[in-house]
């Protein structure tokens, strides 16, 4: 019993020990504790696909999947003017609604 205080003793007072064991035991402990929690946020997440009723109860009017393909969406995309288009900046926040006069007239010179 006293060989083994005595080899207590004489690692507690290694920097190693004083300081190592505390950082593994919060590192690996830490780890096994934010698995829990994580594994609790998936658990009671309520992720689920919006049905086409749904959508509708709300006044969403969803597209049928088969209405949209990627031929048709490019032949939309083809038909748009890329080319001569304005630059018109968005309202701030803090700012009125309507667009000041000087922006309206430099518009209408282009």
């Amino acid at each position: 019993m006293n060989s083994l205080q005595q080899k207590f003793l004489y690692y507690s007072r290694r920097k190693s020990f004083r300081y190592g064991v505390p950082f593994l035991l919060l590192m690996v402990g830490g780890s096994f504790g934010l698995q829990q929690f994580a594994q609790l946020r998936y658990t009671f997440s309520k992720k689920g696909s919006l049905t086409r009723q749904e959508a509708e109860k709300f006044g969403i009017n969803m597209k049928k999947t088969e209405d949209v393909t990627l031929e048709g969406e490019y032949e939309k995309i083809k038909q748009l003017d890329i080319d001569h288009w304005d630059n018109v900046r968005g309202p701030r926040p803090w700012e009125e609604t309507s667009p000041p006069p000087a922006a309206e007239q430099a518009r209408r010179e282009h």
